[in-house]
This record gives structure tokens, sequence and C-alpha cells, in this order.
């Protein structure tokens, strides 16, 4: 299978590095320093279930999509706040039946692709992974099960995901076809909100959050007003969503943050918007009550817009 990874940071690099190691014809969309270390040392993944070492013969890296072609799968990976400036990058990748997996943070990215390249080549997509880039050419993957799921908007089992999870199972990638892509999206959309708003507001990892009992009830409304809101979309979630949830985060390992987190703390872009912003314009639009998701957006709002890009 031809995989081109538009967005080589940590989530992309990770699963496509896993995709080449498996015999996947891998090509990875890149810049700056992270290219040319990729082009001249290859690509270096230290992850709890085995380090991975590609030479650069092992797959192609670029900074330009028509030197890649057509592809079968293009992983969509880049950050929420870059999702528009990459679709206008995807022409040259497809071919009538690509598929283009969004593995992003957020619930609208499927629909913001689909609107630049139209709704028959989007597959929707949630990655469960704790990673970051360490440096040019290297990914740390530092905890969480590294599951993807994925699967077509209108829930049909369709060749083309048919064929992709066949390719993720031989590169030893646990992966499934998700039988309600939309919900699957929800239903990560209100852990990851609670992981990233709790750790990032508080500037403190999971473990501590856990052990403190006034700041894991707030991680709980947390849930329970994403939650509320997904049922305003008209998303059914299973009733233990919160409970599940609950459960996931008390089994992570202690010193785990978030994305969110981490660039804060890096004074780089935020997806904010993407993620506690996008809550309460929902529960706004819907008429239902977001007010611990309120003011964590708050308080993270003004970091948010002093690391907004120009």
């Amino acid at each position: 299978m031809r995989v081109a990874i538009l967005g080589s940071g940590a989530l992309g690099g990770y699963f496509g590095a896993r995709l080449a190691d498996g015999g996947s014809e891998v090509h990875f969309l890149a810049r700056g320093e992270h290219l040319a270390a990729m082009r001249s040392a290859g690509l270096r993944v230290d992850s709890p279930l085995g380090d991975l070492v590609l030479t650069p013969d092992a797959f192609e890296a670029t900074d330009d999509p028509s030197r890649i072609g057509p592809a079968d799968v293009v992983l969509f990976t880049v950050k929420s706040y870059d999702t528009d400036a990459a679709a206008d990058r995807l022409v040259p990748l497809l071919h009538d039946e690509t598929a283009v997996v969004s593995l992003q943070n957020g619930i609208d990215n499927e629909e913001r692709i689909a609107a630049k390249v139209g709704e028959r080549h989007v597959v929707g997509g949630v990655a469960f992974i704790f990673a970051h880039r360490a440096g040019p050419g290297h990914i740390q993957h530092t905890g969480g099960p590294a599951r993807i799921a994925f699967g077509e908007m209108d829930g049909q089992r369709s060749v083309r995901v048919e064929a992709f999870l066949a390719e993720c199972r031989r590169a030893a990638i646990d992966a499934e076809i998700a039988p309600d892509i939309r919900a699957a999206l929800w239903a990560k959309f209100v852990f990851i909100c609670a992981q990233a708003g709790l750790t990032a507001a508080t500037r403190q990892p999971i473990g501590v959050i856990r052990d403190t009992p006034e700041t894991m009830a707030l991680f709980r409304r947390v849930l329970e007003e994403v939650a509320a809101v997904a049922a305003g979309e008209g998303v059914p979630l299973p009733g233990d969503t919160v409970e599940r949830h609950i459960a996931f985060a008390a089994g992570l390992e202690p010193h785990g943050r978030s994305s969110l987190y981490d660039d804060m703390a890096a004074g780089r872009p935020m997806e904010l918007e993407a993620l506690l912003g996008e809550v309460v314009r929902r529960g706004q639009r819907h008429g239902v009550a977001t007010p611990v998701v309120d003011v964590l957006y708050g308080l993270l709002l003004p970091s948010a817009r002093a690391q907004a890009r120009p």
C-alpha cells in the first residue's frame, strides 16, 4: 500500500514509521530541520512497545506533495489549526479512491477536509497515544495504547478501509474499523477535553490530578459536560462513557500530560479552540451548560492567543 503522511510530527511520525517498518511504501511530508534529519539520518522512534530506527532508504521524505503523487491512503495528522492549509496540499496525493484518514484532535476536521477535496475522500479516525517529537528525526511514544480506529463517515465497511486495516495489522499496529466513526470521534473528544484542559490549566500530570480529589472531580465534570454537548449534537454515546474514561485515566502513566500542555509550555500555538473552545460554542448553540469547560477555556485563552501564529 502507498501511504503518504501529511504532518510528520509525533503522531504521523510514529504511525508512519510503524507502517514503513511493516512493509508499506511510506512517503513523509515534512519541513525544516525535521525533514533534513529524516533525509540524512532516518527516523528514530522510542516506544514502550519497541524502539524503531529507520534508515533514510526505508521511506521518502519531502516537502513537496507533487513529488509523491497519488497515494492509496493519506494519514492526515497536522494540528487542527493547520487543517485548512494542509488540506489545500492534498490534491497531488489523490486518486479516485484515495482515503484521507484524519487522526487529529477535534470533531470538525473531517468536515473541513471534505470542503476542500470532497466527501468521498474523507475517512474519520481517532488515535489513542501520547507522543511528542523529541528532536529532528526523533519521535518519543511516552504512553497510551498506540491504537487507532477509523471508518467511512457513512459507516460502510469499504474495500479501502478493509485494506488499510490489513496494512496496519501487518505493521503490528493495534487498529480497528469503527462501526460509527462519528460516535468514536466524540467519545475520544470527551476524554481529550478533560485530559488536555486539566493538565494544561493545573500544569500538572495526570497522576497528580488523580491524587487530588477536588481536581479529579473537575475532571469528571468536564467529561460529563462534553458528553452532554455530544447528546445535544445528536450523537448517542454509551451510557457508561464517563465511567470508562475515568477508568482509562486511572490506568495512565502518572507522568502523562497532554499535547495542549506541551504546546503551552513550549510557547507553541495551541489547539485550544478545536478542543475547549468548540465545546463552549456548541454548548451555547444547543443550550447545554458547560460551566467547568467555560472556566478552563477562559483560563487558557490568554496563553493560546499570545502563542497563536501571526
